[in-house]
């Protein structure tokens, strides 16, 4: 647990996510799994640095102008260009994509990175710059050093196109999760790692490597969060009219790590997470909750759960679906 005013160092990937739909023009949203945690983080009054890379292109520019409008504060690495990704949607708002990534990250000191006056509290790492070489071993070297100092969480958020091959892929996610106090996957990342397993079982696995909180979303089932001392917590999903899922399970660990940050016991960080998670999937792009608005609607849910109905301006009514970053 850190302090309400502690700052969360996330490493990780920015990503220009040029959204395509049938018969619309293209939309270019600022996305990156890790860079969306630092502006869900941001959002809701955390402190966070970005430690990234950015090509010196409009994309780069658009990136970091939103980045820094939440708050973030950006140390990235200059590229070529910055990494984009082709994000196509079916008929339900489900995010398909098609990337253009590299990730070199550069050995880091984290004196370098933020003042050494103010050491992160929390580390985040994933989705690709935490298995994507050469800069995933800086990544997990800057890990290392920080290990016990700080706490650090994880998201494989994975994406198959990216992974190579499986047991390979396994192998590098598991190094990650052994790293890591806590653990946030979605049951697609489980399904994909490992095949015809049930989740719970996955998560009794990786809690036995090492972390302390395995929390699992479940799409319209939910989400659900084990420890490793045996406690158990549940949250049902949030009923709402869906946009398109971008950006949904990078919302969900943003409002995961805030309150987990604050103290928050563990049926509150689920609950949090998966209302964050409702509010972005029912608004285009990687967009989540303020803090204000997530306050806001945590108090003003009804008894069963639910968020009251507000008009729409697209979507069919449903369950958020996957927590895709």
């Amino acid at each position: 647990m850190t302090s309400p005013a502690s700052p969360v160092l996330v490493v990780g990937e920015c990503v220009a996510d040029i959204v395509r739909t049938d018969g619309g023009p293209d939309r270019v949203h600022p996305g990156g799994s890790p860079a969306n945690v630092a502006y869900g983080l941001a959002r809701l009054g955390r402190p966070a640095v970005l430690l990234t890379e950015l090509g010196p292109d409009a994309n780069g520019r658009l990136i970091r102008r939103h980045l820094e409008s939440a708050g973030v504060r950006v140390r990235a690495a200059e590229v070529a260009r910055t990494p984009s990704a082709v994000v196509e949607l079916d008929g339900r708002g489900q995010a398909h994509y098609t990337f253009d990534i590299g990730w070199t990250l550069p050995p880091t000191e984290p004196g370098e990175v933020i003042e050494p006056a103010e050491p992160p509290a929390a580390i985040h790492l994933g989705s690709i710059a935490a298995v994507t070489e050469p800069g995933a071993a800086s990544v997990l070297a800057l890990v290392e050093r920080r290990r016990g100092r700080a706490r650090i969480s994880y998201d494989p958020n994975v994406r198959p196109a990216l992974m190579g091959d499986r047991a390979e892929a396994v192998r590098r996610v598991e190094r990650c999760v052994a790293l890591s106090d806590l653990v946030k996957a979605s049951d697609e990342d489980l399904a994909w790692l490992y095949p015809g397993e049930r989740p719970e079982a996955v998560a009794e696995r990786w809690l036995a490597l090492g972390p302390s909180v395995v929390a699992v979303t479940l799409g319209a089932e939910g989400a659900f969060a084990r420890t490793a001392e045996g406690g158990h917590a549940e949250a049902a999903a949030v009923p709402v009219r869906v946009a398109d899922t971008v950006g949904a399970g990078d919302s969900f660990m943003a409002a995961f790590l805030d309150a987990d940050a604050s103290g928050a016991g563990l049926p509150d960080c689920l609950t949090r997470a998966v209302t964050a998670a409702a509010l972005t999937v029912a608004r285009p792009g990687a967009n989540p909750p303020s803090a204000a608005e997530l306050t806001a609607v945590l108090a003003g849910r009804t008894a069963d759960g639910q968020v009251p109905a507000r008009e729409p301006s697209s979507g069919a009514a449903t369950s958020w679906n996957r927590s895709t970053g």
